[in-house]
């Protein structure tokens, strides 16, 4: 058993020097393969330079060799590993896997601070290069160019400055390129064009001018071009449309002249179509009819014209966004947009869209723009979807009671001709704390109002005093949960006399526009006043935001290009005045996004007009209460109830002791008339005046010296003649008496009867009957000779038509 112990024993150590020597070769190959000394040395001083050591990187440079651990592990990549930056990457089958080199290197987003240094020339090898968000400054170094291998060169979200250098053509196996948010002079250079591979290029607001260079013609491989927010002049190049593999075509921001290709048509790859704020020129919309690939449709500001319903919107069937707002698009609104199976948002206002909204919408679609159109009637069923995000403002609708309970209140008043308190003015202030929850007093005692409305990508909001309104159209690009208010600290904001208001402010991706409502006509000063504090005044990546917009106040433009920080000397907060003048009881504050400013610093969505508060005030010496009584103390309260009590009081004892002379004096009157005639027929002043129309000019027989005469019907159907004695007749009681005591002494059948008379009203009236086109000859003498005139009525010696 012992031998056989030892046997066993025997075979696992011959085993064990078997495996060993086989697995010696190995070992010894791998640690003989060695990062270029010339390569390490660059690294070690390109990080040291930027404030970073490679020893500060545990998932590679093991025991002090860069090309180690993840650096040569084949899954390990550089990308989404927030470890494994800064990081390398390694390719060691130099030599006979002898010699490593650098063949990737990523530092990003670490801020650091200062320029390329030279001896990144060294890492010859490099293939893939990323520096993207740091603070990088100065130009690109020319040697650049010397990276034949270079597939990948990320640069963007750097201060860069200067001309792009030329070398940079020499990089003819780059399949991408980002610069994107330098800070760049001059054009783009023609040697790009030789770039044969490339396939994305990336370009935004990185500060080129000029015209496209007619050399990119040979990217026949692009797939991305995103070239937003630049200088870039002339027009759009014919020749993009030869470049049908892009997949990806983002123009807006800049100054080219329209109108848009028509060989854009070509482009049948396109998912992402973004252009916008052409200066000049008009363009036809027909092109979009083959580009049935695209999901995001965005033709916002490029002056486009022709009627909607010419252009075949149903073969644009995987379309999410489509945005043709802000041009001159005529026709109605075609039914066959609403029901695109996909779409979710829609923005097609400031047209001049006409007619009525199409019946029937699909059910994904919730966020619709129609404002500042022309379009009436009423509103189909679907605008009572409570999940609606609906903005109809500035159109000429329908508006009645069975809207109350559909859309927001308050509609009325943001129409075409702003109806609401026009020619009744009621306010001649207003205040807001934009995307403030609660109001505030101001150190100028003007109290500013809430606004916590989440207005989404279509909305609109009046408030109930119907004071003031806001509207807000427009989805943040490429920001699923992009929010349209946004909240700072009071600490950032501590030399600020009203610290309180910069704590929230509105953001919009489009256009953001507040009314003044019911104001009194006049001169008015305006002050807006914005906040930001995203963008620190430190030297890191997200210092290099800007915030672009354009203000407009009454349809006026008043700022173009307005930006908050550079206005405010690079402070966070900072407020401007304008002066308007208010006409027709409104007020406009217009808010534009022209595709100009950095689109994602310090994210993704982070773009576009924002204010912090608004307060508008009158020039002039009001002559409206502002919409608010008065406010009064209890005693004061208690004193005005027991004066008005005491008033009402006197007021009635007053009215019974007027009421109660009045009856004795008509009972004395009319004792008076019964002493001296008898008692005739006594009309009430109601009863005659319901008989004859209320007096109705219509029913006037004619008029003599003592008044007028009406014809009147009494509720017993008896047609009568109502004389009413004018006070300028002088005709006095007595006479009145007497003449009354006279005609109803005297009976003849040919003079017309007295019915009565009225003594219940300032002036006297009598009653007569009415004999239809009765005449005085044709009385007295019968119908042998003819009338010679009319009289009506026929009366007795003094008719009611004479003296």
């Amino acid at each position: 058993m012992r031998r056989g112990y030892r046997c066993s024993s025997g075979v696992l150590v011959w085993l064990v020097l078997v495996h060993t020597c086989f697995e010696a070769p190995r070992v010894q190959a791998q640690q003989a393969a060695r990062t270029a000394p010339i390569e390490a040395a660059a690294l070690n001083t390109i990080l040291g330079r930027w404030g970073w050591k490679a020893t500060r990187s545990p998932a590679w440079n093991i025991s002090g060799e860069p090309c180690s651990g993840a650096a040569v592990d084949d899954g390990v990549g550089l990308d989404g590993n927030s470890e494994f930056n800064p990081g390398i990457k390694c390719d060691c089958s130099f030599n006979s896997n002898t010699v490593c080199h650098i063949t990737m290197l990523k530092v990003y987003a670490l801020n650091v601070v200062g320029q390329i240094p030279s001896e990144l020339q060294n890492l010859t090898y490099l293939t893939y290069l990323n520096l993207d968000q740091n603070y990088l400054m100065g130009p690109i170094p020319s040697f650049i160019g010397q990276f034949s291998g270079m597939q990948h060169l990320s640069l963007g979200f750097n201060p860069f400055s200067g001309p792009l250098p030329k070398e940079l053509g020499n990089l003819t196996n780059l399949n991408l390129l980002g610069i994107s948010l330098d800070n760049f002079s001059g054009g783009l250079l023609e040697d790009l064009g030789n770039l044969s591979k490339l396939e994305q290029l990336y370009i935004d607001s990185s500060g080129f001018s000029g015209p496209f260079p007619s050399t990119f013609s040979k990217l026949k491989k692009l797939k991305i071009l995103r070239a937003s927010d630049n200088d870039f002049t002339g027009k759009i190049p014919d020749y993009f449309g030869s470049l049908t593999n892009l997949e990806d075509l983002v123009l807006h921001g800049n100054y080219f002249e329209g109108p848009i290709p028509a060989s854009l048509s070509n482009l049948t790859r396109l998912t992402n179509l973004i252009v916008g704020d052409i200066v000049n020129g008009s363009s036809s919309l027909a092109f979009i009819s083959s580009l049935t690939s695209l999901s995001t449709l965005i033709l916002r500001n490029c002056k486009l014209s022709g009627n909607l319903g010419a252009v075949n919107i149903s073969k644009l069937a995987n379309l999410i966004l489509l945005d043709l707002s802000f041009n001159n698009i005529t026709g109605q609104v075609p039914p066959s947009i609403l029901t695109l199976d996909k779409l979710e948002f829609l923005f097609l206002g400031n047209n001049s869209l006409t007619g009525s909204l199409p019946d029937v919408k699909s059910v994904l679609l919730k966020n619709l723009d129609f404002s500042y159109n022309r379009l009436n009637g009423r509103f189909p069923s679907w605008t009572t979807e409570s999940d609606l995000h609906l903005n109809l403002v500035a159109n000429n609708f329908v508006l009645d009671s069975t809207n109350d309970s559909i859309l927001p209140s308050g509609l009325n008043c943001l129409q075409q001709d702003t109806p609401c308190f026009l020619g009744s003015p009621q306010y001649y202030s207003f205040a807001v704390d934009c995307g403030s929850n609660r109001s505030m007093t101001g150190s100028d005692n003007t109290m500013y109002d809430v606004d916590p409305t989440d207005l989404g990508a279509s909305s609109y909001y009046v408030t109930g005093q119907t004071r003031w309104g806001v509207s807000n159209v427009g989805k943040f690009n490429q920001a699923p949960n992009g929010s349209n208010i946004i909240y700072s600290s009071s600490e950032q904001f501590q030399n600020a006399a009203d610290s309180e208001l910069f704590q929230t402010a509105r953001m919009s991706a489009s256009s953001l526009r507040y009314y003044g409502l019911g104001l009194e006509n006049g001169n008015y000063t305006v002050m807006l006043q914005f906040a930001e504090t995203a963008y620190p005044d430190t030297q890191t990546w997200q210092s290099l935001g800007r915030r672009v917009f354009d203000i407009y106040v009454q349809g006026s433009l008043r700022e173009k290009n307005f930006n908050i920080r550079k206005t405010a000397g690079g402070k966070s907060f900072t407020a401007v005045s304008k002066r308007a003048t208010v006409s027709k009881n409104f007020l406009e504050i217009h808010l534009f996004w022209a595709g100009k400013g950095t689109c994602c610093i310090p994210r993704q969505g982070y773009y576009g007009p924002m204010i912090s508060a608004l307060s508008v005030t009158p020039d002039f010496t009001p002559t409206v209460r502002n919409g608010v009584l008065k406010k009064k103390s209890k005693a004061g309260a208690i004193t005005g109830i027991v004066i008005g009590a005491a008033v009402l009081g006197l007021a009635a004892l007053f009215g019974i002791f007027v009421f109660t002379k009045r009856r004795r004096r008509l009972a004395r009157q009319q004792q008076e008339l019964y002493d001296l005639i008898g008692q005739p027929d006594v009309f009430s002043y109601a009863e005659l005046k319901l008989a004859t129309d209320n007096f109705s000019p219509q029913n006037i027989l004619g008029e003599g010296g003592y008044g007028p005469v009406y014809k009147g019907t009494l509720t017993d159907g008896r047609a009568i003649a109502v004389k009413q004695l004018s006070e300028s007749s002088h005709q006095g009681k007595r006479q009145f008496v007497a003449e009354v005591a006279t005609i109803s002494a005297v009976q003849h059948r040919n003079l017309v009867k007295l019915h009565g008379c009225c003594i219940d009203s300032n002036t006297h009236l009598l009653v007569y009957e009415y004999l239809e086109n009765g005449s005085l000859d044709r009385a007295l003498f019968g119908t042998s000779r003819p009338a010679m005139c009319s009289l009506t009525p026929i009366s007795p010696p003094r008719s009611p038509t004479s003296d």
